[in-house]
């Protein structure tokens, strides 16, 4: 997919004096005082920001913040926190505007923060009339915010439709690049694993891999769901039973084309969902009535590490187990040292996987670690991201 990518502008000197917007991703959590607990987007964001800076443009940037009500501002919902650390991120004074769709003050080689753009009426149905005042706002539009790229809203897809250029950041190029190189032109084998507690959750996302990856490694409740159809069972483990019929057809795609669904050999096992629970290795076969199934056993996460050392490409999506619970996190342990140990490109995405990475410490040993968790959960479902589409439509305007 072709896109105008800012950072080739800027090295062309396209954005000098140019009056730049820059949609990035600023929704960062916050404690009840409303002081930032976490602020991984807000430094992601600042490459794009230093970027256009650093090529004489006048910029502006704008986020959403948590879910206000369109045409109303509260102080919960203001990015004042965020300006604050803006500018302790840049060195160097980002004010905060409100109220500016009609006209925003800023000379080239400063930046202002646009206020939280989901307070704009008109914002999240992406409003003809809001997208043309937003285009015009601008000379070049950057769209950074990978995290909402699924979602065609007046920032992230209207003022690119009508501003005079429309490009990528380089975090969201970047995504684009690695999505691409995961699922586009994989080197194989290509193994996906996709984890988590429903089926119907991602149902539509084993569809669709089932007809391009190698290996589709399954886990959480969605691997005791695969298991129910292979007629194993499962004791009182977390399941959908009435999705059984549409796991078996996902293994049947799979064995169609020469490919596999591993279905866990050995689980881990308690009577009680809780941490200090005991945990029993057992043979899949040996599940009794009243066990819960919390982790895969140790034996399959080997065969498992086994497979993803020896992939060309692994997609990550979901632990394989309760790993926030020492006794149940083995399995997820396993395979993240796997992937990080693997010569495999790898691209993994969504909270609770990155959460995984983080506490296992393999961040550096990951390909690419997505920063959207339902955008990257689209891709994977085979959708084209309103945000990239219209991204695409531009440069082939160009």
């Amino acid at each position: 997919m072709n896109v105008i990518r800012f950072s080739d502008l800027c090295a062309q000197g396209k954005a000098q004096g140019q009056r730049v917007f820059i949609r990035a991703d600023l929704n960062v959590p916050q404690n009840e005082a409303g002081a930032i607990t976490e602020d991984t987007r807000i430094r992601a964001s600042v490459p794009c920001i230093r970027m256009a800076l650093d090529a004489g443009a006048a910029v502006m940037v704008t986020s959403h913040l948590g879910r206000p009500t369109e045409g109303v501002l509260t102080p919960e919902d203001s990015l004042a926190p965020v300006a604050e650390r803006l500018t302790e991120l840049l060195g160097r004074p980002v004010p905060l505007v409100r109220d500016w769709t009609d006209g925003v003050q800023v000379e080239p080689g400063q930046v202002v923060l646009l206020e939280n753009c989901r307070c704009n009426k008109g914002e999240k149905k992406n409003d003809e009339v809001l997208s043309r005042k937003l285009a015009a706002l601008c000379d070049i539009y950057v769209n950074d915010a990978f995290g909402t790229a699924h979602r065609a809203e007046a920032t992230t897809y209207g003022i690119a439709q009508f501003a005079p250029i429309a490009s990528a950041g380089p975090l969201l190029a970047a995504e684009l690049d690695a999505l691409q190189k995961a699922l586009a032109q994989p080197k194989r084998p290509l193994v996906a694993i996709v984890a988590g507690s429903k089926v119907s959750t991602k149902l539509t996302i084993l569809q669709a891999l089932a007809s391009k990856v190698d290996q589709l490694i399954v886990g959480g409740g969605i691997a005791n769901t695969f298991m129910l159809a292979q007629g194993l069972p499962i004791g009182k483990s977390l399941a959908e039973p009435d999705l059984v019929d549409q796991a078996k057809a996902v293994i049947a795609a799979m064995k169609q084309r020469g490919a596999e669904v591993p279905i866990p050999t050995d689980v881990v096992t308690a009577k009680e969902f809780k941490a200090d629970a005991p945990a029993a290795v057992k043979k899949s076969a040996d599940v009794a009535p009243d066990d819960l199934i919390l982790d895969i056993g140790p034996q399959t996460a080997e065969l498992l590490a086994s497979q993803l050392k020896a992939a060309g490409t692994i997609v990550w999506n979901g632990p394989v187990g309760v790993f926030e619970m020492a006794s149940f996190e083995n399995g997820t342990k396993t395979i993240a040292k796997a992937i990080a140990g693997s010569s495999a490109f790898s691209i993994a995405g969504g909270g609770d996987t990155l959460a995984a990475i983080a506490k296992y410490g393999i961040e550096k040993d990951v390909g690419y670690i997505s920063t959207g968790g339902g955008a990257f959960l689209e891709v994977l479902e085979g959708k084209t991201l309103p945000a990239f589409e219209i991204l695409a439509k531009r440069s082939a305007e160009a």
